[in-house]
């Protein structure tokens, strides 16, 4: 019997910190863990990647919703799954540095992934490494930086503003 006082023992699945939120199990692997956790999820089931996203928490320091454990960085890659079989859906938030973020890509398992993986590189700049084709989608080719990333400048562009439709 343990003592009151005994720290509770955390939640893990696949051998990763796991949390609630809205009632949703979320899972936070490492980088290195993130393909392993993929795998072990698509064998149980979760067979339908329904978004890749993520998240730069510049402006939010450390203070974040994490388990014990758990570093916070200033990305996070937010992947979202669905099994149909189980009829339930599980969210994967993994930490990324700011400095060259970089994790796995998911392509190979979930094709459909592919343009939200793309979306994530030309919007916040991180890599996939391995993805077929990871390139702007986006922004034109010859964009520099990433807009949704939390210090660019978005006010460097002139909005253009023209009068009313001529009446016909």
């Amino acid at each position: 019997m343990t003592s009151p006082d005994a720290a509770a023992e955390p939640v893990t699945r696949h051998g990763v910190p796991t949390s609630l939120s809205r009632g949703q199990e979320v899972l936070h692997p490492s980088a290195d863990d993130y393909l392993r956790v993929v795998e072990a999820l698509f064998d149980e089931g979760f067979l339908v990647c329904v978004d890749v996203t993520a998240v730069d928490y510049l402006t939010y320091g450390s203070a974040r919703d994490l388990p014990a454990g758990v570093d916070p960085q200033r990305f996070e890659l937010v992947v979202n799954l669905l099994s149909h079989r189980d009829r339930s859906r599980v969210r994967l938030r993994v930490q990324l540095p700011a400095e060259a973020p970089e994790i796995a890509s998911i392509t190979h398992r979930y094709p459909g992934a592919e343009a939200s993986e793309r979306e994530v590189f030309d919007m916040f700049g991180i890599s996939f490494t391995d993805h077929p084709d990871l390139t702007r989608i986006v922004m034109p080719e010859d964009w520099t930086g990433h807009p949704l990333r939390k210090d660019y400048d978005s006010g460097r562009i002139p909005v253009q503003f023209k009068g009313p439709a001529p009446a016909r």
